[in-house]
């Protein structure tokens, strides 16, 4: 039972990480941004904002602060994941 509770939570985090993402591609996408400009921006790299994209990479608050900025937005308008549907 505490196996099935732990994969519930991962695929909870795993749904929440892909929407996160997801929202980050339509922000980025929707201002004309490559992923390129948006790591210079954010001030991580490539690969890290491909992978968040992807929701095979959780970020860590800071990069979400810093992909908000970079895209214009207020941390809270980013992460809220509501209205995403994958």
């Amino acid at each position: 039972q505490y196996i099935s509770i732990l994969g519930i939570m991962n695929s909870k985090i795993s749904e929440r990480s892909k929407k996160i993402g997801l929202k980050i591609r339509l922000e980025r996408t929707k201002k004309g941004l490559t992923q390129e400009k948006l790591a210079e921006l954010a001030g991580r790299n490539t690969n890290s904002i491909s992978a968040i994209e992807r929701g095979e990479s959780s970020a860590t608050i800071e990069t979400l602060e810093r992909i908000a900025s970079a895209l214009g937005l207020k941390f809270e308008d980013l992460i809220n994941i509501s209205k995403v549907d994958l």
